[in-house]
């Protein structure tokens, strides 16, 4: 009861993170001159447009529930593009592919500030400290998220983002070769993150989460207050 009340409390911030991700996606698309994603109504903050039945609500329920708590991961509906339509498909293709990365890695700067904000504020009104710990508990999680969603999505692993930067770093050939493998991109995440072969090199790509988050965690640990929803933040 007590995990199912945190996935409750979390989803929020999560399901926003996994938006606002795609809709990066498909505003960089329409910047780029694609109006694909527009024209079949994706390019909206209603998540309800978003919502993938496995991706956005099965895989967090099996990660969180699975993991005991501890960790939780997902992801929305991609929105819909033709880089045909880009007015540089090179450029563009970069452009639109990295938007949902750039796009949460604001989002993790701009949750930290707002944890140290809520802790101003809960300090000065002292009344508000429960309400405000939620809060800055809720932000602390969408940190962590958000820098998971960026670093797993760069990954050079079609069909995620990095792999559109990653073919243009390939000759013709071998890009071309390289972006076939998307048909089994599955099998290679499922090999690098479900065995024991692949968990080192997944653990390895992963650092930088780690990193940031701490560098995150001491750079607002002087304004967290002091709550029981904030045991172990």
């Amino acid at each position: 009861m007590e995990n199912f009340e945190k996935f409750l409390l979390l989803a929020p911030v999560i399901l926003f993170s996994m938006v606002a991700h795609e809709y990066a996606h498909g505003w960089a698309a329409k910047r780029q001159g694609d109006h694909t994603a527009e024209r079949l109504g994706r390019l909206t903050w209603n998540p309800l447009k978003h919502i993938d039945p496995f991706m956005t609500v099965l895989l967090p329920l099996l990660t969180f529930f699975g993991s005991g708590g501890s960790f939780i991961f997902g992801g929305a509906k991609p929105v819909p593009v033709v880089p045909g339509n880009y007015r540089n498909y090179r450029r563009g293709d970069i452009i639109v592919s990295l938007a949902g990365i750039v796009t949460n890695l604001v989002l993790t700067v701009l949750c930290a500030a707002l944890l140290a904000g809520f802790g101003v504020i809960g300090r000065a009104v002292v009344a508000a400290n429960d309400s405000v710990a939620i809060l800055q508990l809720m932000l602390d999680r969408a940190i962590i998220f958000n820098l998971v969603l960026a670093v797993f999505n760069l990954l050079p692993i079609p069909p995620l983002d990095g792999s559109h930067v990653m073919k243009y770093l390939l000759p013709p050939a071998w890009a071309l070769r390289y972006q076939q493998l998307g048909r089994f991109g599955i099998l290679f995440l499922v090999l690098l993150i479900g065995t024991r072969i692949g968990e080192p090199l997944f653990n390895f790509w992963m650092t930088p989460v780690v990193v940031l988050y701490n560098l995150a965690r001491t750079l607002t640990a002087p304004f967290v207050l002091s709550s029981p929803f904030t045991v172990g933040l």
